[in-house]
């Protein structure tokens, strides 16, 4: 075998599969169990998951409300542990059965990905949202257009095209999604820099400088809510908005890591460089 030929194989680490494997993906949700998470409901201490709202079945992520008499604004979320800061995080999930009595209007066929958001630990015991961007996440009701994956900003603002958007929520540009079907949101997390939101592989809403300000939460300690300061990383959850919903999959793709070519571990997808997970 001849040295420009020996050349060659060893190149083909860094120049081939370098884009996002199946293992590259880190399960969030293993189908067993919630270990990995931490349940805070509103009007409730963080882990008292009320009426065993968030539970595992058939190897499910359930939001249910079967054991509620009424909503009553007990607003909650599961959060995963840690923080995060460059990523991709990406659900499947579908709602299903009735609205819970006495969940509001626009809580039908809805519940979102909470990125950047505060930990759970530092939400009061009667917060309604934690501090966070919110990737919406909206079945349609059979008549009508209800676009999916659109923003909202409980105690957050973002920017787009360089402007200060102020308003709770933005409409993506997504089709309707109607009846049980199951649908795969991701969203694209770069930081404080940007944010993209994906419906079925379709780019469907961007925007840039996600940040802490506005209004749209409630029962916060004052604080953690400092307004104007950018969001560079934070908690990930789901909801609970008063609808069953469903997550068979729950996943994430960390876009930090080793950015040399020479590294075995280099992929061409990430975006933030961390020279100390480089392996040679």
């Amino acid at each position: 075998m001849n040295r420009f030929l020996l050349l060659f194989l060893g190149l083909l680490p860094a120049a081939i599969g370098q884009g996002p494997r199946r293992e590259d993906w880190i399960q969030l949700f293993n189908g067993k169990d919630l270990r990995e998470w931490a349940v805070k409901i509103k009007g409730y201490p963080l882990h008292e998951n009320f009426g065993n709202t968030f539970r595992v079945e058939n190897g499910l992520l359930k939001v249910s409300y079967d054991h509620y008499k009424t909503f009553d604004e007990r607003f909650g979320h599961i959060f995963y542990r840690g923080k995060f800061s460059y990523y991709i995080i990406a659900v499947e999930y579908r709602f299903v059965g009735e609205q819970a009595p006495g969940g509001p209007g626009w809580a039908y066929r809805n519940s979102g990905i909470m990125v950047h958001g505060q930990a759970p630990e530092t939400m009061g015991k009667d917060q309604d949202f934690p501090i966070s961007i919110e990737v919406q996440l909206l079945g349609g009701s059979g008549t009508g257009t209800r676009t999916n994956a659109n923003l909202c900003t409980p105690g957050a603002n973002v920017e787009m095209d360089g402007k200060l958007i102020t308003r709770h929520c933005v409409n993506s540009s997504s089709q309707t999604y109607n009846g049980d079907q199951w649908v795969r949101v991701e969203a694209e997390v770069h930081g404080s820099e940007e944010i993209r939101h994906r419906v079925n592989g379709e780019t469907v809403l961007v925007y840039q400088r996600p940040q802490i300000g506005g209004g749209n939460v409630s029962g916060y300690d004052p604080a953690v809510k400092k307004d104007g300061m950018l969001l560079e990383e934070g908690s990930i959850s789901l909801q609970s908005e008063s609808h069953p919903i469903e997550f068979r999959k729950v996943e994430l793709l960390n876009l930090v890591g080793c950015m040399d070519h020479k590294a075995k571990n280099y992929r061409s997808y990430f975006v933030k460089s961390d020279p100390s997970l480089c392996r040679y």
